[in-house]
């Protein structure tokens, strides 16, 4: 395990998706107190979100990875009231979580333009503080990449999504019959004849323990947080890592990927998924695909492995769908329940607030109608008491 650990990271390595930067905003500027003058704020330090842009290229630009904004400036007989210092701003990709080192989320970054404080400057000298100035804040960040995709592929090494990411798109990731081909995240879109677009991250293989971080494992999980919906892809003649690990069925397989996502974040088995049997050319592949039908429909087999092993449930697949990347066996059909089913909760999205508002009026109404109420009775009342006697 150590040496897939060291492998992975050797060449996983050219792919930066988090970094480490030291940031302090500006000092204040010195006070007057023979006039009373005020220094300068000192400027702040920003990180702005910026498209077509890496976190490798950040870190090569700024090797040093400091970042400090101006001082203010000191007060003066021409400018009683310093100039505040100036601010200094990180251009970062999409899709950063800005952090502090003890985890405190300074914000998250999805659109291009997006900002967030992340180093305040300090007061200039005034009379409150004896017109001595104060330093700017002083912190170490974090910026982690989380890719943002409609789908990402989830699965064992070796069990076929770079194939079926090349398949489905124009992507073009490194392909071998080999395990932990893929080392880094991969994008590619799928084109649709009428111009429509869907993302879909191949992300590297899973291997069990990946929630402990084996492997790279949290390198890996934390981009399927910002996939919109997964695609479990298996093999459909099952799949074994090494001659020291035991052979894994296809059913096995998904209960093992669940158990991964479920022990590292069990929110991730609530998204919309669809099970992708893949390598469906391989000889009695029907007839497996159609014992793996069975197994999930049933449960089959789930005493089959150690109980630490088994997920609480699985997830709700809304489609299984065998396929062939090498021959394009059921790429058509996949392709278009793809699009149906981001479509689908795109369009219980667009409900949700409507669905939401509808909710909170059909509260409001017994308390307008009591009001209603209430204002007519009083009013009857007045009238009773200001009417005059005949």
């Amino acid at each position: 395990m150590v040496w897939i650990s060291r492998v992975c990271w050797r060449k996983y390595g050219n792919f930066v998706d988090n970094l480490r930067l030291y940031v302090r905003g500006g000092s204040g500027g010195m006070g007057m107190p023979r006039l009373g003058g005020q220094g300068g704020t000192g400027g702040d330090v920003w990180v702005v979100a910026e498209k077509h842009l890496t976190l490798k290229r950040v870190k090569d630009r700024y090797p040093k990875k400091r970042f400090i904004a101006g001082g203010g400036s000191n007060s003066s007989i021409r400018a009683l009231k310093g100039a505040k210092g100036e601010d200094v701003e990180i251009s970062v990709p999409v899709g950063i979580r800005v952090t502090t080192d003890n985890g405190q989320v300074l914000g998250q970054l999805d659109y291009e333009g997006d900002k967030v404080l992340v180093a305040r400057g300090g007061h200039g000298g005034s009379l409150n503080s004896r017109f001595l100035p104060r330093k700017g804040q002083l912190r170490q960040i974090r910026l982690d990449l989380r890719l943002i995709a409609d789908m990402g592929l989830v699965g064992f090494p070796n069990a076929g999504k770079s194939s079926l990411l090349t398949a489905l798109s124009h992507a073009t990731p490194q392909i071998a019959s080999y395990p932990f081909t893929t080392v880094r995240p991969e994008i590619g879109k799928v084109m649709y004849t009428d111009h429509k677009q869907v993302s879909v991250a191949d992300l590297p293989g899973l291997i069990e323990g990946a929630h402990m971080n084996r492997g790279m494992g949290h390198q890996f999980l934390k981009h399927v947080e910002r996939t919109k919906q997964l695609l479990f892809v298996v093999d459909v003649c099952g799949f074994q890592l090494a001659s020291s690990t035991p052979f894994r069925s296809a059913f096995e397989a998904v209960q093992l990927l669940s158990k991964e996502l479920e022990l590292y974040n069990k929110e991730l088995l609530s998204k919309p998924a669809i099970l992708v049997v893949n390598k469906m050319d391989l000889p009695e592949a029907e007839t497996k695909f159609r014992e793996l039908e069975s197994q999930l429909e049933k449960q089959e087999g789930l005493g089959d492995l150690p109980e630490n092993m088994v997920p609480v449930s699985l997830p709700h697949f809304k489609h299984t769908v065998p396929v062939s990347a090498l021959n394009g066996l059921g790429l058509p059909r996949l392709k278009d329940l793809i699009r149906q089913s981001l479509e689908e909760q795109n369009a219980m999205e667009a409900e949700r607030p409507h669905a939401d508002r509808l909710r909170e009026l059909r509260r409001e109404v017994p308390v307008v109608a009591l009001m209603i109420f209430m204002t007519l009775i009083c009013f009857y009342i007045c009238n009773l008491i200001n009417k005059p006697h005949c």
